[in-house]
Parts: C-alpha cells; structure tokens; sequence
C-alpha cells in the first residue's frame, strides 16, 4: 500500500466531484454557484460565482420550485454548447431550511444520438420489409445453417406456400417432405458460393434461383439470400419458338421439295436417293457464296448442277459465266479471263477488253474442266480467290469484283497435285464444298425416266409422234453402262427418234452396243432351256447376270448397287458359281478381273 496523501477537506471535497460521470453545481438561495465540478464548469458554464439566471436560465423556474417546495425536481432537460443533459434539482437544508439547491447534469448526447440512429434503423427496416414484400420476385432468407427466417408474399404466390408452412424449417426437411424438389441454399452451403438453378414447384412453375451466401467480418457464413424469378412463361415460349423453329424448318423442307420437283420438270430428273441428295445439296448451296468444286465423270452433268446452283442463287439475276478451261490456248487464257490493256500484247486491240471475270461482276463463273488451266493462270486464279482483286495484262493497276466460282473437273486433281500438274494451295481454295456426281450406272432409277424424258424431247424437236420403247429395249437400256453417262445417253435418245420407222422403239432398233450389253440377242428366250429344271434355268440366268453386271460395272461394289444387292451377298453368289476371282467366264465374254 502507498503512503497516505495529506488532503484537506476542501481538497477532498473537490476530487469527490471530479470523480463523479455527472456535472455537479451548489447554489445559494440566491442561485448564485457556490462549488461546481469540473464537469459542470466545462460543459454548463457554471463557475462559482455564476448566476444560474445567466448560465442557464431554463432551469430557474423549477430551481425557485425546488427551493420553495424543498422538493426534488427530475426529468428536466436542458441543452448548452451543442450537448443535451437530463437534470436533476434537490434542496440543500440546515436547521429544517432550504438554503440551496444542488444540480445534478447527466449528459444525454450520446444516448439522443443513438435513439436517432435507431429510429434510423427502424426507418431502414421498415423500407427494406416493404421493398422484400412489394418485389415480384421471391426472395427467401436462410441462416447459415439453412433454416428459413424470411419468405416474401410473392416466393408464396410462386411456391403455392405460406410463410407459416416454410418460416423456422431447416431447408432438407422441406426437401425431405417434398414440399420443394431441390434447394439452392443446401448447395449454396455445401459451395459457399452462388449458386443458380431451376426449380419445379408443386404447382407446376418453374422458377430460376440464384442463391447468394452474406459472410460476416469474420469470414462466417451467416446468411443466404435466394433470388426467385418466375420462368414459367419464357419456358413455354421457348418451347413455342422451337416448335415454330420446326415449322419454319418443314416449311423449308417444302419449299425445297418443290424446288426439286420443279428442277424435275425442267432439266434435271433425280428419282434416286443419291442424285436427290446432290440435288438437295445443289440448292442449299445456293443461298451462299461459297465456292463450289463440281467433280464426276464425263458427261454426267456438271453443267446442270452449276446451272441449278446459279438459278436457285440471290445472283440469278446476273450472268454467269461459262468457260471450258480446255478449249482455250495455254497463251490466251490469261486474258480470256482477266482481260488486257491495249497493246499488252501482238494483236491485242487498240481499246484493251475486259475479261470473263469483270463481265461476270455480281455473277458467276463456271470454270468447267478446270484441271486444264495452265499453272501460270491457276496463280493468279488463286490470287483472286484470296483478294477478289483482278488486273489485266499489261496493267499494273487491281480492281475488285464481285464473283462466286465454281469449278468443275472429271480428273482426280490430287493425282494432278502429286504429278505437278496442278497447285495444291489453289486446290484447298476450290475444294471449300465439293460435290461428287454420280455416274448414271449408279442412278439407275433415273435411267428410264431420262430416257422417256430425252424421247419426248427429240420427237417435239424433229416433229415425230411420241415414242414408246418395249420391254426388250427398256432392258437393254437398263443393263448399258453409258460410259458416257447422261451425254451418251442424249445421244442415243436422239438418234432412236430420227432413225425410227414407227412411234415404238424395239429391242432391235438399238445400237449394237448396247444390244451387245444383253446376254443373247433374244432377250425374252434367254433363260428357256429345254431339258433343264426351273432351279437349274434360274442358276443359269442368275450366272449370267452376275457376269454381265461385273463385266459392265467393274467391281462387285458397283454390281451390288446396280443389282441392289449387298457386296457380300454379290460374292457369296460369284464364289457359288466359281466367278470370285479366278476369271471364269461363258465364252465370247471377257475375264472378269
């Protein structure tokens, strides 16, 4: 323990009211102060000496009361220098007399400030209660152990819940009692993340939840909020754009059916599922601008493909261009197809011309046999197919134009490639939607209806009666090759009307190529033997077949298809009858390998 301090009562008496929270103030009956505490001084100005009438003069009214009454006066508040203090007044008495009156000042500031931070608060949550109850969307507010405290008017309209029902219940109970199907908050504390899913209520809506995890300063998670948003409406209005979606799409599969019967009626005939597929894809391609390399044999109508990509195309009203890369010298290519300027070469003329490219400006350009363009030729083929930049011989200046290509070849312009003979970068640029034409041996179905076609053609043409063919000659048709596919064909249908003697064309008025593609020239007895049994003049015919369709297709592959069989049944049926690969074959024929 310390030594004792030596105070006098004076001294004493004024650490007491030092020590004291409040402001402490004596005054005489006059109401003069007598002793005051540091408190009182500072705060109310009230030194000894002061007259509480110049200090605070709201205080003398119930100071007079309490020294008349000898009575205590409380709950009297007074403000000074921006504070406010609750006072309270008592007598001072001696001899059964007032002779004072002793004031006691609690400060209030900090208490008034925060009554008024609360009323703020109060006014906060009264404004947030509104906004959570008058949003359209729901909003339900969990704990961090994932008990419901909150659920918005609107989350009931939506879940087909009351707040009564959900308010207090963990969310894996509601779950449990299948009072929802799945809970955003769950997985929202299993992730401690947001977290976004779609829910289906019990009343059949569908709701998207975004759930969002509040953490305190502590790092704790101690809220999570869940967004609802009715998705019901955009749900069965997605589901009508799919529906219109595959309206829209069948309405295009129609108008593309009518396309082609429409090409049917006119140039091209496709009755079989493959020449329909290239058709189809003919027509697609024409609504683009992409370039298009038109591959298969000669004669099979690469032409006509070009033709319906041109007809069917947004430049249909603009020309395009045809140019048979083969038929034109190595030395006049260039400006055949980009033009010169005048004297760019011997004999050029006086006014320059403009070449196939700039005629075809917001056209097309068909480069028909392609595989014939000169190397030089194709560089600048592929400058342009870069750039749409064009300059002509003997000009140093570029112009741009505005040309879709399509180009067509019956080579194999990869064989080209490895040999020299054709760029592979120019090759890439052209290859960007190729379409492969089948040979007419592999369309068989659009055979006879060709034929019919091209007989109806020529006799309108030479003014002839309408041709009919019989069965004989229908099969001898059928089972030609036509190495010259659709051009051979033409031909033929063309010289049966002019050399015809009647309005019926018979098995013998065919060439004799193609008689030649039939086992006897007497079809219809071909498969009558005497002395043999059905099963054996069956076998017989059936090996003839066989060979014939090799002979003329090339591979089994081909045979199966123009038999419309399977390869593998094709090779069971030649290894029956000793055909598979040893080259037996009737007499007169050739082998088969």
């Amino acid at each position: 323990m310390g030594e004792p301090i030596d105070l006098n009562w004076k001294e004493f008496g004024s650490a007491l009211l030092n020590a004291t929270p409040n402001g402490v103030a004596v005054f005489d009956n006059t109401l003069q102060a007598l002793i005051s505490n540091r408190l009182a001084r500072d705060g109310l100005d009230l030194y000894p000496g002061a007259f509480l009438s110049a200090t605070v003069p709201s205080l003398m009214g119930p100071a007079r009361q309490v020294l008349s009454s000898e009575t205590v006066e409380s709950g009297l508040v007074v403000e000074k220098n921006d504070s406010r203090y609750s006072v309270l007044l008592g007598p001072i008495r001696h001899q059964e007399a007032a002779i004072g009156v002793l004031a006691v000042f609690e400060d209030m500031t900090a208490l008034t400030n925060m009554t008024n931070r609360m009323k703020g608060f109060q006014q906060l949550s009264i404004e947030l209660d509104t906004i959570i109850d008058s949003s359209n969307d729901g909003l339900w507010i969990c704990d961090g152990n994932g008990v419901v405290k909150r659920v918005n008017p609107a989350s009931e309209k939506m879940i087909g819940l009351s707040a009564a029902q959900v308010v207090g219940k963990h969310m894996s109970e509601l779950v449990e009692k299948k009072l929802v199907d799945r809970s955003v908050t769950l997985e929202v504390l299993k992730k401690r993340k947001k977290v976004s899913l779609i829910q289906k209520t019990r009343i059949g809506r569908d709701l998207f939840l975004t759930g969002t995890p509040v953490f305190d300063k502590n790092g704790e998670l101690f809220r999570v909020v869940v967004n609802e948003r009715d998705i019901t409406e955009i749900t069965r209005l997605q589901e009508q754009l799919k529906e219109n979606a595959a309206i829209t799409e069948q309405y295009k599969q129609d108008i593309l059916e009518k396309q082609i019967q429409e090409t049917e009626s006119r140039r091209i005939i496709a009755r079989s599922a493959n020449y329909r597929n290239i058709v189809q894809k003919a027509i697609k391609l024409a609504q683009v601008d992409s370039t298009v390399l038109i591959l298969g044999e000669s004669g099979t109508g690469k032409g006509v493909i070009a033709d319906l990509i041109h007809r069917n195309s947004s430049r249909a009203d603009h020309p395009m261009i045809r140019i048979n890369c083969g038929a034109i010298p190595d030395t006049l290519v260039e400006s055949e197809l980009f033009g010169y300027e005048k004297g760019a070469f011997t004999g050029a003329g006086h006014k320059g011309k403009p070449g196939k490219f700039e005629t075809a400006d917001k056209g097309i350009i068909f480069l028909d046999e392609i595989a014939e363009l000169p190397l030089a030729s194709q560089v600048k083929l592929l400058k342009f197919l870069e750039d749409g930049m064009i300059s002509r011989v003997g000009s140093t200046r570029s112009r741009q134009v505005d040309v879709r290509i399509i180009a067509a070849t019956n080579r194999d312009l990869k064989e080209m490639i490895t040999g020299k003979q054709f760029r592979s970068d120019l090759y890439y640029r052209l290859n960007v939607v190729p379409l492969t034409i089948p040979p007419l041996r592999e369309r068989l179905e659009c055979l006879v209806p060709l034929i019919t076609h091209y007989l109806e053609q020529f006799a309108e043409k030479y003014d002839k009666p309408r041709m009919t063919l019989s069965q004989g000659a229908v099969d001898a048709l059928s089972a030609y090759a036509f190495p010259g596919n659709v051009r051979e064909l033409i031909n033929v249908c063309e010289r049966l009307v002019v050399m015809a003697a009647g309005s019926r064309v018979g098995y013998e008025d065919l060439p004799g190529s193609i008689r030649k593609s039939m086992p006897s020239d007497e079809p219809g007895d071909a498969a009558w033997h005497p002395g043999q049994t059905l099963s054996q003049m069956v076998a017989d015919l059936e090996k003839k077949v066989l060979i014939h369709a090799l002979a003329h297709a090339g591979t089994q592959a081909r045979a199966a298809r123009i038999l419309s069989l399977n390869q593998s049944t094709i090779a069971r049926k030649l290894k029956k009858y000793g055909l598979s690969r040893s080259g037996v074959s009737p007499e007169g024929e050739r082998p088969l390998d």
